[in-house]
């Protein structure tokens, strides 16, 4: 059987030293790509680009969507002004990710939203976030935890029943952490299926179970003996893309 096409969307990095100072270059982090090529996938990075037409023909062209990390959402897309503490924002980014999103849904495409890919989940579908985990009015764990991509560092607690912990084959078990920002309103479409320690809703999943979104970093965790659990995650994009 010829193996999916995962289309993992891209970013942008611009050369801050050396010859080509001020140069933007299109990248995902490899943690992406090898977990998609490690459970049966073709990863194909979907690089940015702000011409609508051309995001849709590269949607043609896979067969499931993965939503990658990276800036902050854009408060403006769920009616709020920028508050002190919010950190870059790329709104051509937004509407990006946003748009291959809606194409991935109208073509019943599986999707997996990964931090940054949670929060544009959530707010495209009409949910919102809080800017900075200081705007949280409840005690709070550290969620950027820095360094050590794979080592998982708080609790995180999954309905049970839900597709995450189907998909998961977990209910509990600890994560990594490298966000700030947090979801606030879950969009009226959405179901929170999972929980940080303190509380902080940290997995999302649609009503049709072909869209999931998480707030740590599976990618970083998929290769660590003790979190390789991990993998199921890209699994489901990868058996529902069949």
């Amino acid at each position: 059987m010829t193996k999916p096409i995962i289309g993992i969307a891209g970013s942008e990095m611009i050369d801050t030293e050396g010859l080509f100072l001020g140069y933007r270059r299109s990248y995902i982090n490899e943690d992406y790509v090898d977990s998609v090529v490690q459970n049966g996938g073709v990863p194909y990075v979907i690089p940015f680009t702000g011409n609508d037409d051309v995001v849709k023909a590269q949607m043609e062209h896979v067969q499931g969507l993965i939503l990658s990390g990276g800036h902050d959402v854009d408060p403006h897309l769920y009616g709020e002004e920028l508050k002190p503490n919010i950190g870059e924002i790329w709104p051509a980014r937004d509407h990006f990710d946003m748009l291959l999103l809606k194409l991935a849904e109208e073509m019943g495409k599986p999707v997996l939203g990964i931090c940054r890919g949670a929060q544009i989940i959530n707010v495209a579908h009409g949910g919102s976030l809080y800017q900075d985990v200081a705007y949280r009015k409840e005690q709070t764990l550290k969620h950027d935890q820095q360094h050590t991509p794979d080592l998982p560092t708080h609790g995180m607690k999954v309905k049970e029943g839900s597709v995450l912990a189907q998909t998961l084959g977990k209910t509990e078990f600890m994560v990594n952490s490298f966000h700030h920002q947090l979801i606030n309103k879950v969009a009226p479409d959405l179901i929170e299926v999972a929980h940080a320690s303190d509380g902080v809703i940290e997995g999302l999943e649609n009503k049709a179970g072909n869209v999931l979104a998480v707030q740590w970093h599976p990618e970083m965790l998929h290769k660590n003996p003790d979190t390789k659990f991990q993998n199921n995650l890209f699994k489901f994009v990868i058996e529902n893309a069949k």
